[in-house]
């Protein structure tokens, strides 16, 4: 591979990363959040449910205006509005405005995200499946290591420095793509004449509209009952109307001609469908997790945000780890027999935090850890390959499209999930139920991937 084509790829890489490292270094910091702005969990958890809410929707959004405006506008676009979000971010005079100017730094980040594979697809032409593997670590890693980067930042510099650190990524970042992403020829020329309404109508502005009103909704309601500790009228009408809407969002999906999400695809692929579903339950699992053991440790434990991001490392380097020889794994047996052993490694991670008490040792959260540190290396390059087996080729942007969608409905699940079983407030009884929840998914999960068909050569799958 030419070293041309490494600078275009560290370039992307750099900002592509951006999206999974702030989605992951925000767990670390709920608590310090918390205190800060004197708000219940149920409250700060809207730090994490503005962003994956946002990201879900941009990144389809952003990947479908690239075709119109050209994916190296589009990325530089991405860094200038996350460096804006990252530079006030840590200036909000209310958590309201930091969670605007998270949802403007999850547009930012998801717009880079959406047109940075797409960049080094198609101007690296020689070793694809090594160039995409490369950006793969980026993506992988900087989820992985978010808690350690996180801990080690808010312990000396306090929660600002999570939105500053980003900065100097954002400006090297830009500098490099500007000078190694290749101008493209746009078809904007097409767009000058296309109306507002017809700009809608092509991104799918009113499923757009319905999904994101009616999920916000939902959440509203549900979560405004269980910090209250009584269901009350309003909660009751408020969740009705989300799903309505909801329900209304997925019958305008099913008619519309550029669905922002398309749900018939799920219905003519049934086995790619399943896997999805898979994916889902394995984000909620791995999320519920990844946001819960940093307040476990802080706010049960009473362990700083410096240590808690050192023993969080163990998940992500046993990830980091795992990924390469999963995927040679894969290669020569499929992906049945590797998400067969991540799911009976997540049941053990999951038992394992039941059992954990006030005083455990920590040697124990790191065996949990290091469990589903594994599990995730074999996830992320198991239910990657077990899509490509499950999807028809000549429908793979769209099955990558909704892949994305369901990693995003499992994140924000999983805040869900925390938010209801904690009532407002973490505590250690709370965090055993939450174990005891991940256990019955983990054990959903094993049997999924027993009953998953067994697959011939994978290697044939990719040729």
């Amino acid at each position: 591979m030419s070293v041309r084509n490494w600078w275009l790829m560290i370039s992307v890489g750099l900002g592509i990363l951006l999206n999974p490292l702030n989605s992951s270094m925000v767990s670390v910091a709920i608590p310090r959040l918390q205190n800060v702005f004197q708000l219940d969990y149920t409250g700060v958890s809207w730090i994490i449910f503005s962003f994956y809410i946002a990201s879900s929707i941009a990144q389809p959004v952003m990947g479908k205006a690239s075709d119109l405006f050209g994916r190296r506008k589009i990325f530089l676009s991405g860094l200038i509005v996350a460096f804006i979000a990252s530079l006030l971010a840590p200036f909000a005079p209310s958590f309201a405005w930091l969670i605007v100017f998270r949802i403007v730094q999850a547009i930012g980040t998801s717009m880079m995200v959406a047109v940075g594979m797409a960049i080094v697809r198609i101007h690296v032409t020689e070793k694809q499946a090594t160039a995409l593997s490369v950006l793969s670590i980026f993506l992988s890693g900087a989820a992985a290591i978010g808690p350690f980067i996180g801990g080690v930042i808010i312990h000396w510099w306090g929660w600002p420095a999570i939105f500053f650190v980003n900065i100097p990524f954002v400006v090297v970042s830009f500098l490099l793509s500007w000078r190694n992403i290749p101008k493209e020829h746009s078809s904007l020329t097409v767009s000058s004449g296309m109306s507002l309404r017809k700009w809608f109508n092509w991104i799918d502005g009113s499923g757009i509209l319905f999904f994101t009103v009616g999920l916000v909704a939902l959440l509203i309601g549900l979560l405004s009952a269980k910090s209250s500790g009584h269901i009350a009228v309003g909660n009751v009408v408020v969740s009705l109307i989300g799903l309505a809407l909801l329900g209304v969002f997925v019958r305008h999906e099913l008619k519309a001609a550029s669905p922002f999400i398309p749900l018939r695809t799920f219905a003519k692929y049934p086995a790619m469908t399943w896997v999805n579903l898979e994916f889902m339950l394995v984000n909620v699992l791995y999320y519920s997790l990844f946001f819960g053991v940093p307040s476990y440790l802080q706010v049960v434990r009473h362990v700083s945000e410096y240590q808690t991001g050192i023993l969080m490392l163990t998940l992500g380097l046993c990830s980091l780890v795992t990924s390469p020889i999963a995927g040679r794994w894969i290669d020569k047996s499929g992906p049945r027999p590797a998400l067969l052993v991540s799911a009976i490694l997540m049941t053990a991670g999951s038992v394992w935090l039941v059992t954990l008490n006030q005083s455990s040792p920590v040697i124990s959260v790191c065996l949990a850890l290091a469990a589903f540190g594994i599990s995730n290396g074999l996830n992320n390059v198991g239910m990657q390959a077990a899509l490509f087996q499950s999807s028809p080729k000549e429908i793979i942007g769209v099955a990558s499209g909704l892949f994305n969608t369901s990693r995003y409905l499992g994140t924000i699940l999983s805040s869900l999930l925390i938010g209801i079983i904690m009532r407002g407030k973490f505590s250690f009884e709370g965090f055993q139920v939450l174990g005891i929840i991940l256990t019955i998914i983990a054990l959903a999960l094993v049997f999924m991937s027993r009953r998953r068909r067994k697959s011939g050569d994978m290697r044939e799958q990719f040729n």
